[in-house]
């Protein structure tokens, strides 16, 4: 990313500026891409398959005159699980919560049902609002742009590429200054607020849905059960659930080659990250209908609200 010191000030002092900016948008149009672009480090999952991320993480991003905290949120959809229900109140209360909303879509696509449905819930929002007219490299009807500002009044229209890093400076250029005057919450060098565990256990699910077939990705969730950090070496033992059989085959795979193929990808992005080798043990279980177990989900980090009954 180029330069952008030209806007900050040169020291934090009374002009700085922080404050959360909520990253919103249906499934699969570059959320989490776009957040790794702007802090030029891997933080978020990325794959190809929709309803990745699952539940609201921090994103910091950190310059000399200001601190933007980045919510980046699963993608607005139809839920069918409790799990569904859970990422959807995520991605909601993130809106609630921003002093800035950035309203990614895809531009190469006209706007859908989904995308109408965030638009309506955006415009009784006070929040000022940036729409990432994401996906700008690739073909797509010219008049897709308008057709999208035509639904939300936004503060600016932005077209970027996350995956190509394109338009990147700009929308920090542009989001700097509608935030509030405030301090620095995190030091400068951390990006992001999840803690080791998380990030490795969403590795690990990441090479999953990536390696492995359709009926997977939603079905899976990883839980750290052992994380051991040495001089040079991280020991981590993860557990991978399914909620059938089938699927536990499915990610073992013939004679364990999945199995070591998903681990040999999440080792790799492991030692880059933690800058240490790591030793990586997994276990596949089965749970069946995890994603309606809300004592499992919390287990596992959720913060699934309690069902009253009367």
């Amino acid at each position: 990313m180029d330069n952008l010191d030209s806007i900050f000030s040169d020291d934090w002092g009374a002009d700085h500026r922080s404050g959360v900016a909520a990253v919103i948008g249906r499934p699969n149009v570059g959320k989490s891409t776009l957040i790794n672009a702007i802090l030029g480090q891997k933080i978020a999952i990325v794959t190809a398959k929709p309803q990745t991320t699952r539940r609201r993480q921090l994103g910091i991003y950190t310059a000399p005159g200001a601190q933007i905290l980045f919510a980046d949120t699963p993608g607005i959809h139809h839920p069918h699980t409790r799990l569904g229900e859970y990422m959807l109140r995520a991605a909601y209360d993130a809106l609630e919560d921003a002093d800035v909303i950035l309203w990614v879509v895809d531009s190469s696509q006209a706007p859908n049902s989904e995308d109408r449905r965030i638009a309506a819930r955006l415009e009784n929002l006070a929040a000022p609002k940036l729409l990432i007219l994401n996906k700008a490299d690739l073909a797509g009807d010219e008049r897709n742009r308008g057709r999208y500002q035509a639904l939300v009044n936004c503060h600016r229209a932005l077209p970027t590429s996350a995956k190509e890093k394109q338009g990147i400076d700009e929308l920090v250029h542009c989001l700097t200054p509608l935030l509030p005057l405030g301090p620095r919450y995190y030091p400068a060098e951390q990006a992001s607020g999840a803690d080791m565990r998380f990030i490795a256990a969403e590795i690990i699910r990441e090479k999953i849905i990536e390696l492995t077939s359709e009926e997977i990705p939603h079905a899976v969730a990883v839980e750290i059960n052992r994380f051991k950090e040495k001089a040079n070496l991280t020991i981590i033992e993860a557990f991978i659930y399914v909620e059938r059989d089938s699927q536990k085959g499915i990610i073992i795979g013939r004679r364990g080659r999945m199995m070591k193929r998903i681990g040999i990808d999440a080792r790799a992005d492991l030692e880059k990250l933690l800058e240490t080798q790591v030793h990586l043990e997994t276990r596949v279980k089965m749970l069946k209908n995890w994603r309606g177990n809300e004592q499992f989900m919390r287990r596992l980090g959720y913060k699934i609200p309690r069902r009253h009954t009367d």
